[in-house]
């Protein structure tokens, strides 16, 4: 368990987080001024952009480092089950609850918690959520037990909560309690300047996971991926270079190693000769060309 701490501390040191880009370097400066506080933290941003990592990012730069970091998607959770994991729950509170069960409220204790997708949770489980934040205490379900709460939330969310808000959807006094620092992050068609970057990374990563002798990248299928708009995000890029680093036939993943929607895409294009060398100062002259 030490080890794996120690690497996951490593693992999410603010350097280790891949961007030179002026947005996301804005994005680490605030992450960076943040995270030693005990500040509720918002973070927005479309699904595939990284907010987790950032999440991860806070938590292990924190004074919070060494306690647990607990996790839960609201959208993946049935939403009349959500209740029961964040408040845990007294044996025979309800048909199938043959025993006690700690709540991720008091599994938190000493660490941070992160709700993802926090614009999904039910409004009525809002109003209970807000009262924990406000009061720092609560009761699991059918007991009498006052447990007292010391955690550090952060929030995630990929819709607009400002929509959310208008709509009734989203109780604007929670609201106002988790986002006292707020972080935006972008998407990777605001940060095309990082691709380069990204896709060095998930080609030593993928060659090494899948024990491949792909070494690089041709220029001709850098072309394509910068000019790809990448609704996925960071996400969707990594996908792409695990296959083509699965399915290249030679030292190198070739435009032929992309998928075909990115290939159709850019048969649409206007071609341009790209140079044969591919040092990141050359790709970044691709990468403005083909803007």
């Amino acid at each position: 368990n030490l080890l794996l701490k120690q690497k996951l501390e490593g693992q999410f040191r603010f350097g280790n987080i891949i961007g030179k880009s002026k947005k996301m370097h804005e994005v680490l400066e605030l992450v960076e001024s943040v995270a030693g506080s005990d500040a509720n933290i918002l973070i927005q941003g479309e699904n595939g952009t990284g907010k987790e990592l950032i999440a991860n990012a806070i938590h292990y730069n924190s004074k919070r480092a060494k306690g647990p970091f607990i996790k839960i998607n609201c959208a993946a959770i049935p939403k009349d089950l959500i209740e029961s994991e964040l408040f845990g729950y007294k044996k025979g509170a309800f048909t199938g609850a043959a025993t006690d069960k700690e709540g991720l409220f008091e599994m938190a204790e000493g660490g941070s918690l992160l709700l993802d997708e926090i614009g999904e949770m039910p409004p009525y489980l809002q109003t209970k959520l807000l009262r924990v934040l406000q009061e720092r205490e609560y009761r699991p379900i059918g007991s009498d037990r006052i447990v007292r709460v010391d955690f550090r939330l952060i929030c995630a969310t990929n819709i607009d909560l400002d929509a959310a808000l208008r709509d009734g959807k989203l109780r604007e006094d929670l609201y106002f309690r988790i986002n006292t620092i707020t972080l935006r992050v972008p998407p990777l068609r605001e940060r095309t300047e990082d691709i380069p970057l990204l896709c060095e990374h998930f080609l030593e990563k993928y060659r090494q996971r899948h024990q491949r002798n792909v070494k690089s990248i041709a220029p001709a299928a850098y072309h394509v991926l910068i000019r790809h708009r990448w609704p996925g995000n960071v996400r969707e890029l990594e996908n792409v270079i695990e296959r083509g680093v699965l399915v290249a036939k030679g030292p190198e993943i070739t435009v032929n190693d992309l998928p075909e929607s990115l290939r159709t895409e850019n048969a649409t294009t206007t071609e341009f000769v790209i140079p044969p060398h591919r040092t990141l100062a050359e790709i970044e002259k691709i990468r403005c060309t083909a803007r």
